[in-house]
This record gives structure tokens, C-alpha cells and sequence, in this order.
């Protein structure tokens, strides 16, 4: 998710040259530097910078915390990407910085991502538009109150999974309807993409969009009816829920 966003980063207009990445091993830092033209340097050098995007895991914080928390400027912006991490904690790990806290979803990787973001008790709306700006080119960027992120991420932070494993159910229903498998797959990833684009693009409600192409006593109302017997929409807002209820779990809240 790191690199994901730096390359979003880069593709927004930030030069290579003004940007510095860190990484534990030195394999992966020659990756960087090869793959993004960013100079890859100390873990307290990167503290430095005015913005500082801090994408490990949660559960190394204090270890990061402990290495780099003396090197971050004061009033410095820290964008956090950490799943499940309050900005209360952050700003008890990084006194003095400002914390934006954000969560990002995998399809950042080609720009078509959801990133969602809150703002802890020193920063203001500076911030979060320097963030917007940040991370705008990881597709769509949306403000919430930090209450509301758990729930975001169960939507949108854990929701490309559940995506993937509906297209991966559209496929293997092709292949058991005769379908060789690298057509169903080509079918299943084309239809997730058109049907997220016309209902963005039109901003009709997903009910809506169904019944305009269900047909009476047609194909698609003897899918749907499977589905409902099988139990697929609640069987979602339960994952949905799940995951959010896991970030707050993460978050102690």
C-alpha cells in the first residue's frame, strides 16, 4: 500500500527528485529508487521531510515510533495509512506533528482507489487539503469524521476482496456453464468494471440498476433468485460489518 501511494504521489505532479522513500532492506530500497527514481534514504532522513507518509504496519508503530518520532519536524504533516490506528495514538507516538489519517484500498494501484481520510486534533483544513492534494491521483479522496472510518474500511478498505471473490464466483459459474476459464475470467473482470462505472456515472441507486436489467421470468430473476436462496446480500453486510468491526478491534475503540 506504501509504494501504492507513493506512485500516486509521483503521478500527481510530485518530483522524483523532492521525494525521499525508506525501507528495511536494502533489496527492497534498490527497488524503489530503480522503479520511482525517488532517493531512498535513513528511516529518520525520510522523518524529516514536511510531509512524512507513514505506511508500515500497525503493529510496528512503536518500534518506528521509538527510531524516527525525534526526527519529525515540529508542525510537520504525517499522513498516516495505518489500518485501524486512531490519530489520537499517532499523536501520542509523534508529538508535534499534525495527523491525517487515511484509509486506502488496493485499487489505488491503477488510480481507480477509494481513500478516505480524518483529521486528528492539530490539523486543520491546511492539512487536509494538502492531503486531498497528495493523494488525489489514487482516484477517488473523501472526508469523514474519524468515527466513521472503521465503517469505511469495512466498505471500501476490505471491499475490493469481497469483490474479488464475487467475480471470482461469476467465474467459476462460467466454467461450470462451459465456459473455458480464461474467457470466464476475462467475462467476470470486464462485467465488475462496467457495472462499478455505470453506476458511478449515472449515480442511480444499485437497486435500480438491477431491476433495469432483470427481465420478468428472464435469465437474470433466475439468478437473482439463487442468490437471495443462497443467501449473498447478507451474507456481504455481514463481511462489511466484520471488517469494520475488526478496524475498531485494531483501533481499541
Amino acid at each position: 500500500m506504501g509504494e501504492a501511494v507513493l506512485a500516486a504521489v509521483l503521478a500527481g505532479g510530485q518530483p522524483a527528485g523532492r521525494t525521499l522513500a525508506t525501507a528495511r532492506r536494502p533489496e527492497r530500497a534498490a527497488e524503489l529508487a530503480e522503479r520511482h527514481g525517488v532517493r531512498v534514504v535513513t528511516a529518520p532522513e525520510a522523518a524529516a521531510a514536511d510531509v512524512v507518509v507513514l505506511g508500515v504496519k500497525p503493529q510496528q508503530l512503536d518500534a518506528v515510533a521509538a527510531e524516527v518520532a525525534g526526527a519529525v519536524r515540529e508542525g510537520a504533516l504525517l499522513v498516516s495509512l495505518l489500518a485501524g490506528v486512531t490519530t489520537a495514538r499517532l499523536e501520542r507516538a509523534f508529538p508535534g506533528a499534525k495527523v491525517v489519517r487515511t484509509v486506502v484500498n488496493t485499487p489505488a494501484l491503477v488510480g481507480a482507489g477509494v481513500t478516505v481520510l480524518a483529521a486528528g486534533s492539530g490539523a486543520g483544513e491546511a492539512e487536509l487539503a494538502r492531503t486531498e492534494e497528495l493523494l488525489a491521483a489514487t482516484g477517488t479522496v473523501l472526508r469523514l469524521a474519524e468515527g466513521q472510518l472503521d465503517a469505511a474500511t469495512g466498505v471500501s478498505g476490505s471491499g475490493p476482496a469481497f469483490v474479488f471473490a464475487v467475480a471470482d464466483a461469476l467465474a467459476e459459474g462460467g466454467v461450470g456453464a462451459g465456459l473455458p476459464r480464461a474467457v470466464a475470467l476475462q467475462l467476470a473482470a470486464a462485467t465488475v468494471l462496467g457495472a462499478g462505472r455505470l453506476m458511478v456515472e449515472t449515480g442511480e441507486h444499485p437497486a435500480l440498476l438491477r431491476e433495469q436489467v432483470t427481465s420478468p421470468a428472464g435469465t437474470t430473476a433466475a439468478g437473482l433468485r439463487e442468490l437471495d436462496a443462497q443467501g449473498l446480500r447478507a451474507a456481504l453486510v455481514a463481511a462489511v460489518m466484520a471488517a469494520a468491526a475488526r478496524s475498531k478491534e485494531l483501533s481499541g475503540s
